[in-house]
């Protein structure tokens, strides 16, 4: 009875080794497929992505431009700069690809499973299943790690693709206030030239009534003047029309259209944007939230995982195996490989120390920079803002009335032709200068919200999610 027992248990022991290293064998076929041990924050970096992809998705063939308004607002004009630039489309594929390379750095298990067969030829008498040797295990080429290594260099990649983000927000404030300042060189340009032909139908006027009173006997001195006066005029003109056409041939360039396209700015200049914030929320929202501090801030979070990668460098990996040869044997076997590299391991940390050091030096003496860039920038606006309101309020309304009673007194012969002409040139300067104090505040404005990496507008707004607020300003990408 023993006997059969022990007989038994001989035929048992056989079939269930057999059983174990086919489990053993299906678990790593199944542990193929691999799975990614990505950081929780990595869907919320994916969607912020998402909320940007729209407008770079589609093959370039296939998007339409919007066409701009028979007369260009500055907001029509920035909504196709976005679409068109093509700086602006490389950031965003090289965020979505530091994205994607999360799923390359943390997936599980990080070895191929290796699948080998081996048939033993014999004049033996012997089953051709016992001949034949079935095994599993993984690349030896590439060993396998542990999974806190995967999560540390997923989580090294995710610091990557958040720094990739910040970039992307920075090419895209930053092509905003280019558009913004080309499109507003060219507002004051054509400003100036309305100033001109302005200036120019006074002067023609001027050099007739000259040409009257040298007819009837006045001084031919004042037709000279006048002549050459007018003559200035429209060489000044024609100069100001031909800065017009390059300025609109290089506006047209960032929108990706012809440059000779037909590009058409309101009679006026665009009316100044509100800020409805103090300066102290300005400055804090320019250091807080200005893009290059934030992606410097990513790059020493990532250094930091760095260090944290190179030291589980130390962690022995290992290479686990099974085999079965038919009825006769079933093998289960594992293989450490110890580090015994250990100066090679000691300069990769020390290597990646130096790099978050020379990371968080760079963060601390940009924030510094950027700080001080903002707060000059803050007051070259409020500048702009206080000299507008001077000359609009009171020395536009000066100039105006010296030119009226200039006109009155030359008339009446009380004055001569050139202290009207001075007169005529101190109102042109007082109304050139109002113009240009308005242009040079809403450019200043651009450049905060380029340092901020806001929009002015959003931060009188009441805070929005923080998926809304990733996403581009205005509907844009």
């Amino acid at each position: 009875m023993l006997e059969r027992g022990d007989r038994s248990c001989e035929t048992v022991a056989p079939h269930a080794a057999r059983a174990l290293a086919l489990a053993v064998i299906a678990i790593a076929l199944s542990m193929g497929g691999g799975c990614v041990l990505r950081p929780r924050q990595t869907a919320d970096e994916k969607a912020k992505l998402d909320a940007a992809s729209q407008a770079f998705e589609a093959p370039p063939a296939a998007r339409q431009l919007p066409n701009l308004s028979p007369e260009a607002r500055w907001r029509d004009v920035l909504s196709r700069a976005f679409l068109a630039n093509g700086e602006l489309e490389a950031s965003y594929f090289e965020w979505k690809a530091a994205l994607a390379r999360i799923d390359e750095a943390a997936v599980w298990p990080n070895s191929n499973v290796a699948l080998n067969f081996s048939y033993m030829f014999s004049s033996e008498n012997v089953k051709a299943w016992n001949r034949t040797t079935l095994g599993v295990g993984f690349d030896p080429s590439m060993n396998l790690s542990l999974p806190t290594k995967a999560r540390a260099a997923g989580r090294e990649a995710l610091d990557a693709a958040q720094e990739a983000g910040e970039r992307f927000r920075a090419v895209k404030f930053d092509l905003q206030r280019k558009v913004l300042s080309a499109y507003l060189d060219l507002a004051l340009t054509e400003e100036l030239i309305r100033i001109q032909h302005d200036n120019r139908t006074l002067l023609k006027l001027l050099t007739d009534s000259a040409a009257d009173r040298a007819e009837a006997g006045g001084p031919m001195q004042d037709l000279f003047k006048a002549t050459i006066e007018s003559q200035r005029a429209d060489d000044e003109l024609a100069s100001l029309e031909a800065k017009a056409h390059s300025m609109r041939s290089m506006l047209n360039g960032m929108l990706a259209r012809a440059a000779d396209a037909p590009l058409i700015l309101a009679a006026s200049l665009p009316a100044p944007r509100a800020v409805v914030v103090d300066d102290a929320r300005l400055i804090a929202a320019g250091v807080a939230q200005n893009p290059e501090l934030a992606a410097l801030a990513r790059q020493v979070a990532g250094r930091a995982d760095a260090i944290e990668v190179a030291r589980l460098a130390y962690v022995p990996d290992f290479s686990p195996s099974a085999s079965i040869t038919g009825d006769v044997s079933q093998t289960l076997g594992i293989m450490l490989m110890l580090p015994t590299k250990a100066p090679a391991i000691r300069a990769a940390i020390d290597e990646a120390q130096a790099m978050q050091h020379s990371s968080e030096a760079m963060l601390r003496q940009t924030r510094y920079d950027r700080a001080g860039t903002f707060v000059a920038t803050l007051y070259s606006m409020r500048n702009a803002e206080r000299q507008t309101q001077l000359y609009q309020r009171s020395i536009l309304p000066a100039a105006q009335q010296l030119v009226g009673s200039s006109r009155s007194a030359y008339a009446a012969g009380t004055i001569g032709f050139a202290d009207l002409v001075d007169s005529e040139r101190m109102l042109l300067m007082v109304r050139r200068m109002v113009a240009e104090s308005r242009i040079e505040r809403e450019e200043r404005l651009a450049e905060l919200e380029a340092l901020a990496g806001v929009d002015i507008e959003t931060l009188g707004a009441p805070p929005a999610g923080a998926q809304a607020e990733s996403a581009p300003p205005r509907g844009q990408p």
